[in-house]
Order: C-alpha cells, then sequence, then structure tokens
C-alpha cells in the first residue's frame, strides 16, 4: 500500500476503462459515459489526455483511501469516514478536471461533455478504488499479521534451543564430576590424567556455536572416549568408521558425545561383558549412527535424565528434522542426520 501500488491500480483501471470506450467509439455506438450523449468520433488526443486525467484521478483516491486506512484509529467508524472522503473528494476531482478539459478542448455549447464520461462515471470508478482499497488492505494485515507470528514463533524457536544447549553443559559437568568421583576412589594417578583431559573438553563445551563440522565433534568425541577408557580400560571400545566426505558436513555440538555417554550410562561394562560402540556413516544419506550392544544395568547411572530428549528437541527446533531411534533385543542404535551448509 504505497505509491507504486497506487500507480499500478490507478493505469489498470484508466487503460481498462478507456480501452472499453476507445472500443464502442471505433464502432460509433451509444453508450452511458456521457450523460445520453453520443461519444465523439475517435480523437487520439482527446483519448490520451482522458487517459491522463483518469490515471491521476483514479491514482489520487488510491493514496486517499491507502492513507486513511493506515492512519489510527478515528472516531468515527473507519469505512463511514473513507467513504465520505473519497465520495468529496470525487466530486472535487472530478470539477477540477472537467475545468482543465474546457480549456484544452472547445465544446462549444456542450460543456458538460468535458467531464470525462460525467460523475456517474467518477463515482463508478470511486467504488473500485474503495473496495479494492478494503480488499488490499486486508490482505496485507493477513500477510503482516502471518509474519508476526512466524517471527513470534521463530524467536520462540531460538529461546527453547538456547535454553536446551545450555542445559547440556551442566548435566555434562554432573556426569563428570561422578565419573572423576568413581576413579578418584580406585587409581588418583588416573584421576590426575582424567583432569587434564577434562580441561580440554571443557573448553570445547562452552563454545558458543550453534553447529560444528562433523570433523570437529569426532575429534572431541574421541578425546571423550579416552577419557572414559581412563576409567573403563579395554572394557570400552569406541569404533569409528567414517567417510571421509561426510567430515565436512555439519551437525549439533556434543550430539555424537550425548549418544555415547548415553550408551556407557546404561548398559554394562566390565571384563566379562565389554561394551563396543561403533559410530559410522552409510551410502545411503548423509547422517551418522552411534550403535552399541544392549547390556542393560540393573540400576543406570544417576544423572540428570537430559541427554537423548534433550537432543531430538534441539534438532527438532534447529533443523526441523527427526533423529532416529532404533531399538532391540539385541542393539540400540541412533542416526542422526547431517546437514550440508
Amino acid at each position: 500500500m504505497n505509491y507504486r501500488s497506487a500507480a499500478l491500480f490507478a493505469l489498470a483501471i484508466s487503460l481498462t476503462m478507456h480501452v472499453l470506450i476507445s472500443i464502442v467509439s471505433f464502432y460509433g455506438r451509444e453508450a452511458v459515459v456521457v450523460a445520453k450523449a453520443k461519444i465523439p468520433e475517435f480523437d487520439a488526443v482527446r483519448l490520451l489526455t482522458s487517459m491522463a486525467t483518469t490515471f491521476v484521478f483514479t491514482f489520487l483516491l488510491y493514496i486517499l483511501n491507502f492513507a486513511l486506512l493506515k492512519s489510527g484509529k478515528p472516531k468515527l467508524p473507519k469505512l463511514l469516514l473513507i467513504v465520505g472522503c473519497t465520495l468529496l473528494a470525487t466530486y472535487a476531482l472530478s470539477w477540477a478536471f472537467t475545468f482543465v478539459h474546457i480549456l484544452l478542448f472547445d465544446f462549444g455549447a456542450h460543456p458538460e461533455r468535458a467531464f470525462r464520461g460525467g460523475l456517474v462515471r467518477d463515482f463508478f470508478t470511486a467504488t473500485i478504488v474503495v473496495f479494492s482499497s478494503q480488499i488490499v488492505y486486508a490482505n496485507v494485515r493477513r500477510n503482516l499479521i502471518a509474519l508476526e507470528n512466524e517471527a513470534l514463533k521463530a524467536e520462540n524457536e531460538k529461546t527453547r534451543y538456547e535454553a536446551l544447549r545450555q542445559q547440556v553443559n551442566p548435566h555434562f559437568l554432573f556426569n563428570s564430576l561422578n565419573t572423576l568421583n568413581a576413579i578418584i576412589k580406585t587409581d588418583p594417578g588416573k584421576a590426575q590424567q582424567y583432569v587434564q583431559e577434562l580441561s580440554y573438553i571443557f573448553r570445547y563445551t562452552l563454545q558458543n556455536k550453534d553447529v560444528i563440522t562433523l570433523d570437529e565433534e569426532l575429534k572431541f568425541t574421541g578425546t571423550y572416549g579416552s577419557l572414559m577408557q581412563i576409567r573403563y580400560g579395554s572394557s570400552l571400545q569406541i569404533d569409528m568408521d567414517v567417510r571421509p566426505e561426510y567430515r565436512s558436513y555439519h551437525i549439533i555440538p556434543l550430539s555424537l558425545q550425548t549418544l555415547v555417554e548415553n550408551a556407557i550410562k546404561h548398559n554394562i561394562i566390565s571384563r566379562q561383558q565389554p561394551l563396543a560402540v561403533r559410530i559410522f556413516t552409510e551410502d545411503v544419506r548423509p547422517a551418522i549412527t552411534v550403535s552399541n550392544p544392549v547390556q542393560r544395568r540393573k540400576t543406570p547411572e544417576e544423572g540428570e535424565g537430559v541427554g537423548l530428549a534433550n537432543l531430538a528437541e534441539r534438532y527438532r527446533l534447529k533443523w526441523k528434522q527427526d533423529i532416529t531411534i532404533c531399538c532391540t533385543d539385541n542393539t540400540f542404535s541412533v542416526t542422526i542426520p547431517l546437514k550440508k551448509i
């Protein structure tokens, strides 16, 4: 609803109207355009002048309607105000352009022909302007409301995503400290090495990135796996089989680490029952899978219960995609989509 749209609407109405008038004039038929008067023979100059004045007339009416529609709420109903102002403007403009036509053309004893079709046609044009302006305004308002709703939805999802992302770090810290506590009791030397490795881990978790490359996440997960092997020794194995072309794809930080942690937390790990976690990609689609055998603990390690549900929700909010969870009697696996950015 601006000058450009007003000009386009006015041009369309002016052209349509004068094409019809030209057809009628060309065939010499009578039409109710000038009250009970036969249209004069085709005159290109007069027709072009009429088109120009009709365009300006319609353009000004659109500008008036757009301005009133965008203004604040008046005391009177807005539609009544618009109709009243449009009628007054139509009457005043019609007489103004009549005067212009009288100055340009000699109508002799018939000055009423200078009305460019008379007040009837001008009021008909004004009616079209009022109704089309209402339709345009309603459509613009509907689009603005839709955009505002989308913006609010996006902002809400961003806020939820950030809340979930911030939830990961305390969760990771809680489980890491539990692990450190267990190592201190059994092997203080390993505990010292664990603290050194843990400092790198926390530098990684504190980075303020929404997404990272799969290569970065694999390196971090490998470091995390080394920490866990300090605790579990050869009873825990983490195997990676990732196609080189997928390493440049992107993933949400801590995705693979969360799944490895989830496997360690819920499964028995001992010399009698070692746990082998596989991280691999396939040719079918850009995705990475973390898989482990099911060796359920009677009582899982303590934690905040954040991991898998948090990861699934972050992918839904960030990329509108779901992770795939597959659980059988023998195997538990989670497949995460990879994104090419």
